[in-house]
């Protein structure tokens, strides 16, 4: 596989693990410079919406994909958080493992995902042992909203992009909270 169909495979699979997202309107992102906003059409009945960028290095290839998506949940649901990120890391472990990558994540943590208490897990994707892509899956509710946050990038733009992908998370503003 070349290194174009691995960033292709990896932007490819952050919209197989989105989230529906309804009710976006709430939704508020502000990409920095540098970053290609990329429109992702709503559903047909315009109850889903997705916020996706991606930065590209010099030579246009992707450094970092990132996606929110925002789901409304049906009243009195309780969504077991744990369980949506546990089933995220699964598909992006099994969707790999397809295409011969093998990967590692880290346990499920707490963390804060625009103000909001979130859990997170990062997966390492390596292949013939070389550590090629890494992906970190966040997952919070609020209200009457669920929220998914995927973002991914080769093994050395990942780590150039952290601190820019943090900011990015710090100054999100979701659903109820946006004003």
């Amino acid at each position: 596989m070349t290194v174009s169909h691995r960033y292709t495979a990896f932007a490819g699979l952050l919209l197989a693990l989105s989230l529906p997202v309804a009710n976006a309107e709430g939704l508020v992102i502000t990409w920095p410079g540098g970053w290609e906003v990329q429109a992702v059409p709503p559903a047909q009945d315009n109850s889903i919406q997705r916020q996706r960028a991606v930065k590209n290095d010099a030579n246009g290839d992707p450094q970092m994909v990132m996606e929110l998506t925002q789901s409304t949940l049906a009243p009195e649901h309780q969504v077991n958080m744990e369980a949506v990120l546990l089933q995220m890391r699964k598909t992006l472990q099994q969707t790999f493992a397809k295409d011969g990558y093998q990967s590692a994540c880290n346990k499920i943590h707490d963390s804060t995902l625009g103000g909001l208490k979130a859990l997170e897990t990062t997966c390492k994707i390596t292949q013939n042992g070389n550590h090629v892509i890494t992906q970190t899956l966040v997952a919070a509710t609020q209200g009457s909203s669920a929220y998914a946050l995927s973002y991914a990038g080769p093994a050395d733009g990942y780590k150039a992009n952290q601190a820019e992908v943090q900011g990015i998370r710090a100054s999100l503003r979701l659903g109820e909270t946006a004003q």
